[in-house]
């Protein structure tokens, strides 16, 4: 309970913490944004560490010269697309061996189809979108992986996907991160970023749910 209380607070607060990273430690916060962002990304069991908001605080203090924008944005951009390619990777190196495939009882032949039908079809569109939904930024490329997307098809929206995440959140709180109601009202920006997309993707996976019921 204590960690994740710690990490509730960790997210809600991460300006005040990554604040004094930067007073403590220097040159070593490029390091342990580097591991966060390639860990979420890159481990499918860690999907609730805080990609969006902590992207956009890294913004706010490259505004006021607490770090440096273009270092910032290269090295987290690296980590982001680093990370997908390590997802994916692992998709697809355990994907195969977890179903057996056809020798497992729990292997669908046709949801197997299904799934890597439409990652070649709108895979790309889904990676992109994905960096901006936490948690399924972190399942998205697994999923990828699993389906057998090809890597090359992969690879190019991975890259456009880190590009936009990275690039777009990062300037958004260089330029926003400052102005004084943004400051007061940090905490609630937050939760918004955190809960609005769950909230899109889950309205999205029950309408799809509905859409997919046989009529009775």
């Amino acid at each position: 309970m204590e960690i994740i209380t710690f990490l509730i607070d960790f997210i809600i607060h991460i300006d005040k913490y990554l604040e004094s990273f930067v007073t403590n430690y220097g040159l070593w916060v490029y390091a342990l944004l580097f591991l966060i962002i390639f860990v979420e990304t890159g481990v499918v069991v860690m999907p609730f560490l805080p990609g969006d908001s902590l992207l956009f605080v890294v913004g706010a203090m490259c505004g006021v010269g607490l770090m440096s924008y273009p270092m910032a944005v290269g090295l987290l951009f690296v980590a982001a697309v680093l990370g997908d390619q390590c997802n994916y990777s692992l998709g697809r190196y355990f994907g195969p061996k977890v179903f057996q495939w056809e020798n497992s009882r729990f292997f669908n032949k046709k949801a197997f189809d299904q799934a890597h039908s439409f990652y070649e079809r709108y895979g790309g569109t889904t990676i992109v979108a994905a960096r901006f939904m936490p948690f399924l930024r972190t399942f998205a490329p697994f999923v990828a992986g699993v389906s057998l997307m090809t890597r090359s098809k992969f690879t190019l929206y991975n890259i456009g996907g880190g590009a936009l995440w990275v690039g777009g959140i990062i300037t958004a709180g260089y330029f926003f991160g400052n102005v004084p109601y943004v400051k007061a009202n940090l905490e609630k920006i937050i939760w918004a970023m955190i809960l609005v997309p769950g909230l899109l993707v889950l309205f999205g996976a029950w309408k799809a749910g509905r859409k997919a019921k046989p009529v009775a």
